[in-house]
């Protein structure tokens, strides 16, 4: 199959954290297209919280079999405490860099 993960990712029900930098603001959200929804938030294409607190930056993301599951962990991730969320992006992407790089 042509574009391998690419397409895997793009169609995908994910999880995902935005950030405006390292241990900067952090944003959850969930799409069924990771590289779409990321591509509005790092153009600001709709108001909210991501363009007013410049948050442009995918520093974790997580794929799940279907949009229950995804909504499900994003629900359960958004009443961690903040220093959770932190050792999550760490343990995965320690040099907190921009993941939407890798999918593109």
């Amino acid at each position: 199959r042509a574009g391998g993960n690419l397409g895997k990712v793009n169609m995908q029900p994910c999880v995902y954290m935005m950030a405006n930098g390292r241990n900067g603001t952090l944003y959850i959200g969930v799409t069924s297209s990771l590289m779409s929804r990321v591509w509005q938030h790092k153009n600001n294409v709709v108001e909210g919280f991501t363009k007013k607190h410049e948050v442009h930056q995918l520093v974790w993301y997580e794929l799940h079999e279907n949009m229950e599951s995804a909504i499900s962990r994003e629900k359960a991730l958004k009443k961690w405490n903040r220093i959770w969320k932190l050792r999550l992006i760490e343990q995965y992407n320690p040099e907190w860099q921009d993941l939407y790089e890798q999918l593109t």
